[in-house]
């Protein structure tokens, strides 16, 4: 009898910035998570389908789609989390982005590698 391996957990990293990207990548596929990268809302629509992402974690301000055109546009059917990763710190922007489908919001520097690590771990 052989052991069954529990599959790494899966994430959509949606980010613009190359090496805050790589950062996180290398941060997350470190801890343990299968990461696909990707730089803005388009592709990570595009995506979605192969990768079949458990969480998604999001920057509000990309080129060609941002993070709220993704939300609109992302038709969550299998209810993947989504957590908001940005810089953007306004009451307003948190809300659109929760009202829009988000599960989470937490600003990009003030968050920790093991608080991040708790949060998806929370989340999915």
């Amino acid at each position: 009898m052989h052991k069954t391996v529990n599959p790494r957990k899966k994430v959509l990293l949606v980010e613009d910035d190359n090496d805050i990207n790589d950062a996180f990548y290398m941060l997350l596929t470190k801890g343990g998570y299968d990461v696909r990268q990707t730089y803005n809302g388009q592709e990570a629509l595009e995506n979605i389908p192969t990768f079949e992402p458990e969480i998604i974690l999001l920057d509000l301000l990309m080129p060609t789609m941002d993070g709220n055109a993704f939300l609109k546009a992302f038709k969550n059917e299998k209810h993947i989390p989504v957590i908001v990763f940005s810089n953007v710190d306004s009451q307003r922007e948190v809300n659109e982005a929760l009202e829009h489908g988000a599960t989470r919001y937490m600003l990009k520097a003030w968050a920790t590698p093991d608080e991040l690590f708790r949060v998806i771990n929370d989340t999915v």
